[in-house]
């Protein structure tokens, strides 16, 4: 049964009725991811791999830890693909969220009971792994597809908003779980996110009329998997040298067809330099954790100390800060000193920007390894930094996986953004577990070990230089095919089935 796609009335330049639901859900759900990950690396090491706090075991307890919180990242930023395929393909968006949303907080619940057991521990992350990672492309792509050519122009500030309530989400619960943990116990700690899970759960499904639900289109012959392998074939088969490989596609399927695939290949382009930047920026509930723990925590400021676990909040803060200072100030600026900013331009500077950051980590792991005791200060530099960076890549790789991707594609495209990010971690993660393990890697201990990170994406920037110019943009808008399926009057709502050239 096809699902409908509901309210298409709404006046010109008003944001949809539904964005208020989808955003109290997702700030809810970004507590619950968040505050459940600002203690992870402090307490695998504290309850499992170092509980006795012998300093030989420290290197080793640290990988281990490192190991286990980045393969949790890979497998959440994994599902994403396989959630957008049940949505796009067979579910829709809206029951792959609901019911995805049900598991995890239960994976949660698991959590709150197994913390003295490590295999029900890791049950329970595995758990919410699939379940977060199951909703989080549906979740992003569903903003997008509550617009239409009345209110597009409102989508690229309405996108800011969704990332802003990610990280007003994920401020609070970071302050506040490290001192739940610290005060009353894991359990505890870990109840709370669970609590607030189920909260997001009740406001997603509370807005359940109001959101536009674009039906799965199903499983077609000529989706992108068979086009690109045809247009992988023509390139050795074609023996007229007068067309190319994509003008014998095209033949076959159709421009609007074979344009699509091309579309859907430019992102891929792009998206082959993001791993890096998600392999370094996860670092922080990980390593830089584990950092913080040996640093002077004093702030300074009215006798305030802060929590080793509490320093990530730094990251949502400024990015709070930063989202409507880059939308506000610093991007209209460029503009207006004569440089035309792309989406392209804005990742590639975040690559930098990003390094940049890990410049300033690598140096207090010097200090800290010369026997000193440097500032919190230092490493909130270093977040501040990398939240700039954040800004510029996430926030415009997101709308781009939206923007540049066809239609029935628009959750797909996400699930594959998302998946940069395992990429990225599964590749920190098998460092990890080499040093764990006392292998080639073991060789980059301390300093050495943010040094190597700062030389790859130090590469990967340099590349990105000569490649971006040469990839072509174009952009999708789901109102550009759904436009002529929708006949809907006042608040009458009516099935649609958009007929799409990709699946």
């Amino acid at each position: 049964m096809a699902e409908t796609l509901t309210p298409a009335s709404t006046p010109k330049g008003k944001i949809p009725r539904s964005i208020p639901f989808i955003i109290g859900n997702e700030f809810s759900e970004r507590f619950s991811f968040y505050g459940m990950r600002s203690i992870l690396a402090i307490f695998l090491v504290n309850q499992f791999f170092n509980p006795n706090h012998i300093p030989a075991l420290t290197t080793q307890a640290e990988a281990q830890s490192n190991y286990y919180n980045h393969l949790f990242s890979t497998l959440v930023y994994f599902t994403p693909l396989l959630g957008a395929i049940l949505a796009d393909w067979f579910f829709g968006k809206y029951r792959v969220i609901l019911m995805g949303s049900i598991i995890y907080t239960f994976g949660h619940f698991l959590l709150s009971i197994f913390d003295s057991s490590l295999d029900g521990f890791i049950a329970g992350l595995v758990v919410i792994a699939i379940a977060a990672g199951g909703i989080k492309s549906c979740v992003s792509a569903n903003v997008g597809d509550q617009f239409d050519h009345n209110n597009q122009h409102l989508m690229s500030k309405i996108y800011s908003w969704f990332y802003f309530s990610i990280n007003a989400g994920s401020t609070v619960s970071i302050l506040l779980i490290p001192y739940l943990y610290e005060h009353f116990g894991a359990s505890v700690a870990f109840g709370v996110p669970g609590i607030l899970m189920a909260l997001a759960t009740v406001i997603f499904f509370s807005g359940r009329k109001m959101y536009v639900k674009v039906p799965p289109s199903g499983i077609r012959k000529e989706n992108f998997i068979t086009i690109s392998l045809y247009n992988l074939k023509a390139k050795f088969t074609n023996k007229d040298k007068t067309k190319t490989a994509w003008n014998v596609t095209e033949a076959k399927y159709g421009k609007a067809k074979t344009d699509a695939v091309k579309s859907v290949w430019n992102v891929m382009a792009v998206f082959a330099f993001i791993p890096i930047f998600w392999a370094m920026w996860d670092m922080n509930s990980a390593e830089w954790a584990l950092q913080a723990a040996k640093l002077d925590l004093d702030l300074g400021i009215f006798g305030l100390r802060i929590l080793p676990s509490q320093v990530q909040f730094v990251n949502a803060l400024f990015l709070l800060i930063l989202i409507p200072v880059f939308n506000y100030g610093v991007y209209p600026l460029v503009e207006k000193l004569g440089v035309k900013l792309t989406p392209l331009k804005k990742i590639g500077a975040g690559l930098f920007v990003t390094g940049l950051s890990f410049v300033i980590i690598a140096l207090v792991q010097v200090n800290l390894q010369n026997g000193e005791q440097p500032s919190i200060w230092w490493q909130i530099l270093a977040f501040i930094i990398l939240s700039a960076g954040e800004v510029m890549v996430s926030i415009t790789g997101l709308e781009y996986a939206y923007t540049q991707s066809p239609p029935s594609m628009k959750s797909t495209m996400t699930g594959i953004w998302y998946l940069t990010y395992s990429v990225g971690t599964f590749f920190t993660t098998l460092i990890n577990k080499n040093i764990s393990e006392k292998g080639f890697f073991a060789y980059f201990e301390g300093d050495k070990y943010f040094w190597l990170f700062v030389g790859i994406i130090g590469g990967f920037f340099v590349l990105f230089l000569f490649v971006s110019p040469h990839i072509k943009e174009r952009s999708y808008l789901a109102d550009e095919t759904l436009a002529g399926a929708l006949n809907i009057k006042g608040d009458k709502t009516q099935e649609i089935h958009p007929d799409n050239p990709i699946v």
